[in-house]
């Protein structure tokens, strides 16, 4: 996968939650919890598009770690909806499965950008 395609990738998965975060109860918790992902998964791809456009090795890993740990963090608010029921199961799993696999993605990224710097 090239950078422009996870970029697009990580803007469209951002672009999903939006829904998903609309037909959450209205609840105190509901709205906490929408704020909170609503900025990580943007500041996830925000920071990656960033990244990408890095003018050193060292800019770009720092940036990637950023977006790696804002991705991070809109799984937990993921995780959160789902064992909280905030949203039935059905319609979360395929939001997970993404979710994760962008986390494993900018993971990967950041680990490899880390090994390279030090060679």
């Amino acid at each position: 996968m090239t950078g422009i395609e996870l970029q697009s990738r990580l803007k469209q998965f951002a672009y999903r939650i939006i829904p998903l975060c609309e037909s959450l109860p209205s609840k105190k918790v509901s709205r906490v919890i929408e704020d909170q992902l609503t900025r990580s998964v943007f500041s996830a791809a925000a920071n990656y598009r960033a990244a990408c456009n890095a003018q050193s090795p060292k800019a770009f890993t720092s940036k990637l770690s950023i977006a790696f740990e804002e991705m991070d963090e809109s799984l937990f608010w993921l995780e959160v909806i789902t064992e909280i029921k905030l949203v039935k199961q059905e319609k979360m799993k395929s939001i997970l499965k993404e979710a994760d696999e962008l986390t494993r993605i900018l993971a990967s990224s950041r680990k490899t950008s880390q090994k390279k710097r030090k060679i």
